[in-house]
């Protein structure tokens, strides 16, 4: 267990340079996250034998990333940075990934705010096209929760959202620290735990919303197992005067009171006009 407990120390976040740039493990996993969740998708919709044309899936695909870009970097400024005030009224600093005239990339995104913005980007594509909002977004929670595996183990490598102080056999030295793995904790609880229900349970549903609705609802669950073991975020400590919920939980509880409130909503509908 040494080698693991100090894996850090053998680890170097940075794959490689081109030119004066960086290019980080945690880049290349993001990338292979989306690559990755674009395949799952297109593979889904065949082996399910899913009447959606590869073209207008990709345009989709398009849009909605266009939106998870812009909502999980808004998301995070708003729920997350204690500079808020700052990019009101600098907000064309919000995407600049050089300070100082150096490329340092761009820092800090929020997943709650991504999901607002595949949601808002799936309600104007699907509007512009006249496709089935729950339709889309059935398929689409199928193949994020394979993606978010890479994506939080990006966050591994690149040695951030670091775990609570233990001593766990499995805890790893995080600045002459041991610490729980909390982002590897994310990928299992918040990726491949969501994606096997879903997977399951896809060819069960009941209409059309269905597995977007559970997704909202075990993703957050997961997430709120997970911070148990995960630091809050040192801008912001545990919140509302407590000693244990942090930004990420409370948002995380909204959305799961949310998405059973749809759920029941939905349900009885479907019932009442089937009586």
């Amino acid at each position: 267990m040494e080698f693991w407990q100090n894996i850090y120390s053998h680890f170097d976040p940075i794959a490689f340079h081109l030119g004066s740039i960086a290019v980080h493990w945690y880049g290349i996993m993001y990338a292979l996250a989306l690559l990755i969740a674009i395949y799952s998708a297109h593979w889904i919709i065949k082996k399910d034998n899913i009447d959606l044309h590869k073209d207008i899936l990709d345009s989709y695909i398009l849009w909605a990333e266009i939106g998870v870009i812009l909502g999980a970097r808004i998301g995070y400024i708003l729920f997350y940075d204690t500079h808020t005030y700052y990019y009101l009224t600098h907000p064309w600093q919000i995407f600049n990934p050089f300070i100082d005239g150096m490329y340092a990339g761009i820092s800090g995104m929020s997943y709650h705010g991504a999901l607002i913005g595949f949601i808002i980007s799936t309600i104007i594509w699907c509007r512009k096209n006249k496709i089935s909002f729950w339709f889309m977004t059935d398929i689409a929670v199928l193949a994020i929760p394979i993606g978010y595996i890479f994506g939080r183990i990006g966050n591994f490598f690149n040695q951030e959202l670091i775990g609570r102080v233990t001593d766990v056999p499995w805890a790893i030295y995080v600045n002459g620290t041991l610490r729980h793995p909390s982002q590897l904790y994310e990928a299992i609880l918040e990726g491949l735990f969501v994606f096997i229900i879903l997977y399951v349970y896809r060819n069960r549903k009941k209409f059309d919303g269905q597995l977007a609705l559970m997704y909202v609802g075990l993703y957050s669950f997961a997430r709120i197992i997970a911070e148990f073991f995960r630091q809050p975020d040192i801008q912001l400590g545990f919140i509302l005067n407590t000693s244990w919920l942090t930004m990420g939980m409370f948002i995380s509880m909204i959305f799961v009171v949310c998405s059973f409130v749809c759920l029941f909503y939905i349900m009885k509908n479907i019932k009442n006009k089937i009586i």
